[in-house]
């Protein structure tokens, strides 16, 4: 593939980052040890020692011990630190990847290319040039900012990643011997690398001590993702299916391997997946509707050809890996599958399958999918998720399903919001809303009605609310959501989607009640102050403003401090867990009056505060051999607190930057750098915070640094204009 086909969209000048003199030292910044030192220098045309030098100016020590780990695990977090300073060329040599490959992380990364809002800035190559005179003295500048607050820094204790070096120490301190669910209880790996986990065996996305404390928490399950050509050549031979030998004995032997723990795997399948024009060269009865990019085809399930395969593939799958558990469905969106899935993302409809309509499709999907799986083994689970099931055709789709399919609905759907009297509704994501909704219940009864399993989706850990932190310990919330379930009769759980797997926090519910998890984690001494922070939490939590999914996907709280601040207004709109920019608009979807909006998060805020004074107390009374659990709360509770309070006061400085209320600016300037320094001492001893599965690292201690950069160069420019 030649550079010139990766994906460009809509055309926009890249931002400038002018707290940093240069862009080339914007770019060494960035990628200081994530990136080798002489992989920079062949990148940016300069000898290793010019760029080892360009660091030292900036305050930069030489460490690359990490990159080959980053490289591997933290590609996304490269890739979102270079997108506005580096062109595609250089992108890929800093890589060290293919056009091939970069267009395959974009396009099957968890929608990467989605999340970097379907466009690539318009940027220069950056090269080395010697540094002017003003330039060297910006950069002394520079580093005097960074050095003036490095008494508030502290030697890392816990590089990134080094959480993974720790698997199975939960289950063998747990001491949680109750199990007080029967059903499925499903999770996603906290660390797998989303894209060809299976291609790879060094990226094992369950190893032995993973899957130990999973078993430890009570979950008998785990999930990830698969497509079904990479896995069985059920398109016939041809390069898709490249490696799918590999991926099969990999995917045995981690069936194997979780059968040891008591799990079983399932499969997530979003099939049959469209396919490039070129592919109906070979199959031209097969081709269904055209992508309004036109650069793919569905395959036309109305067609038995595509159906009979299709359940062949399956039953091929299940024949050599019967160890396997089963498999879930997304069957309308995610990606374009089936003429119906994406109905927005089409040309025009397909005739055959708008005359059948899309219940007779989704249900006769799902039903080719359980009767591949059941030939071979009749078992094994087979559920259809109603994920953005439309309520003008889903129950009747739900009484076309076989009864050998389980139907799994997101609990939360359609819960009402107020948010000061501003009503909204929930989609999904949430905790500080607790399920079920009435969507789930409705769908739930006709099952019944039909003879069917039920599952719930839930999201327990962690959701977009905040993802960069493991769990967030709203504990009363989680409980009062698994305790409505029971009394809906619902007992089989899919935990999370790619966020939220983190073996403990929220998951340990599951065993024990809260005040039993308080007193036997923390012990007595100082267990109901651990139990009044988490109410602090949960009454705070309960103001988050959530209406549908912006609030969720584009707004600042996913990543917090990191975010940077601009003087004016950039332009560029804020994208799915991608890039929050400034777009205040789009954080607030539109719906939420700007007021209101910040409002919110300074109420969240100031009662998550409240629970940190707690947790502070607690930590003055806890006996030592519950110090470290009680410092794994605190961490996770600061590190949210910190998330919550800027993101208060983003919306408040983009409210504020043209009033001409220099003071108030300011003000919040410096508190933006009072958590940044507040996080980068978390950062340093807990190398979890900042990190989701599907996006990497959000941030390091680098990043969290720049922005203190960043708010100090405002704030010198406010000086500038009195």
């Amino acid at each position: 593939m030649s550079i010139h086909v990766l994906p460009s969209g809509k055309s926009m000048q890249a931002l400038d980052f002018p707290h940093f003199p240069t862009r080339l030292q914007a770019v060494i910044w960035r990628n200081w040890g994530l990136v080798t030192v002489e992989k920079m220098a062949h990148v940016l045309m300069a000898a290793p020692m010019q760029i080892e030098e360009l660091a030292s100016d900036m305050g930069l020590h030489k460490d690359d011990s990490l990159c080959p780990l980053w490289h591997e695990r933290g590609y996304l977090t490269i890739i979102r630190r270079n997108w506005h300073l580096l062109p595609y060329d250089q992108l890929l040599n800093l890589l060290d990847i293919t056009p091939d490959e970069l267009a395959y992380i974009l396009k099957e990364d968890d929608f990467l290319w989605h999340k970097l809002g379907h466009m690539k800035p318009e940027t220069a190559a950056v090269c080395y040039v010697p540094l002017t005179a003003e330039e060297i003295q910006q950069t002394a500048i520079l580093k005097s900012v960074i050095s003036k607050y490095r008494s508030n820094d502290q030697t890392c204790q816990d590089n990134p990643f080094e959480f993974l070096k720790r698997y199975g120490n939960n289950a063998k301190k747990s001491s949680i011997a109750e199990d007080r669910r029967s059903g499925l209880c499903m999770t996603y790996s906290y660390s797998a690398v989303y894209g060809d986990p299976l291609l790879n065996e060094k990226l094992d996305p369950y190893p032995d001590g993973l899957l130990a404390d999973y078993a430890a928490t009570g979950v008998n399950a785990v999930w990830l993702q698969g497509t079904l050509y990479t896995l069985v050549p059920w398109l016939g031979e041809s390069k898709y299916s490249d490696g799918w030998q590999i991926r099969l004995v990999n995917l045995r032997n981690l069936c194997k391997k979780a059968e040891k723990y008591g799990i079983r795997v399932y499969l997530y399948l979003n099939e049959p997946r469209s396919m490039p024009p070129d592919f109906f060269e070979t199959h031209p009865d097969w081709r269904g509707v055209q992508s309004t990019d036109g650069l793919s085809f569905t395959l036309c399930t109305s067609k038995a050809p595509v159906l009979d395969a299709l359940k062949d593939g399956i039953s091929e799958l299940f024949r050599n890996v019967p160890e396997l558990g089963g498999l879930f469905t997304i069957t309308m969106s995610e990606n374009l599958t089936n003429c119906c899935s994406r109905p927005r993302d089409v040309v025009t409809p397909c005739l055959l399958c708008s005359k059948r309509g899309p219940a007779v499709i989704i249900a006769e999907l799902n039903q080719a999918l359980a009767e591949g799986a059941h030939r071979i083994k009749p078992e094994a689970d087979v559920i259809a998720w109603t994920w953005a099931w439309s309520p003008e055709w889903d129950e009747q789709a739900v009484a076309l399903l076989p009864k050998d399919v389980k139907l799994m609905c997101v609990s939360e759907t359609a819960l009402p919001t107020d948010a000061m009297g501003v009503p909204g509704s929930v989609i999904d994501y949430s905790i500080s809303k607790v399920g079920p909704g009435p969507v789930a219940l409705r769908l739930w009864r006709k099952a019944a009605e039909c003879g069917i399993r039920t599952v719930a989706k839930v999201q327990l850990n962690n959701t977009w609310e905040c993802s960069a932190i493991p769990y967030i310990p709203v504990p009363g919330l989680v409980e009062k959501h698994l305790r409505n379930l029971e009394a809906a009769g619902v007992k089989d759980l899919m935990l999370n989607w790619t966020l939220g797997g983190y073996p403990g926090g929220n998951l340990e519910l599951l065993k024990l009640p809260k005040e039993k998890l308080a007193s036997e984690k923390y012990g007595s001494k100082c267990a109901e102050l651990v139990l009044q922070a988490w109410a602090c939490f949960d009454r705070a939590f309960e103001e988050f403003p959530l209406n549908s999914t912006p609030q969720l996907y584009t707004a600042p709280q996913n990543f917090g401090p990191m975010n940077l601040l601009f003087e004016k207004p950039t332009g560029y709109t804020a994208t799915m867990i991608g890039f929050p920019y400034d777009d205040l608009a789009t954080w607030r979807g539109n719906h939420y009056p700007e007021d209101i909006f910040e409002e919110q998060f300074r109420k969240l805020s100031s009662g998550w505060a409240d629970g940190l004074g707690q947790l502070k107390l607690a930590a003055e009374i806890v006996a030592s051999e519950n110090a470290a659990a009680l410092s794994d709360l605190m961490n996770v509770a600061e590190a949210a607190y910190c998330h919550f309070r800027s993101t208060y006061l983003q919306i408040r400085f983009v409210r504020l930057r043209d009033s001409g209320d220099r003071q108030t600016v300011t003000d919040i300037l410096n508190e933006e750098i009072e958590l940044a320094i507040r996080l980068i001492e978390v950062v340093m001893r807990d190398s979890r915070i900042g990190f989701e599965a599907s996006n990497h690292y959000y941030y390091t201690a680098a990043d969290l640094k720049e922005k203190i950069l960043n708010c100090e160069f405002i704030i010198d420019r406010l000086k500038m204009k009195k």
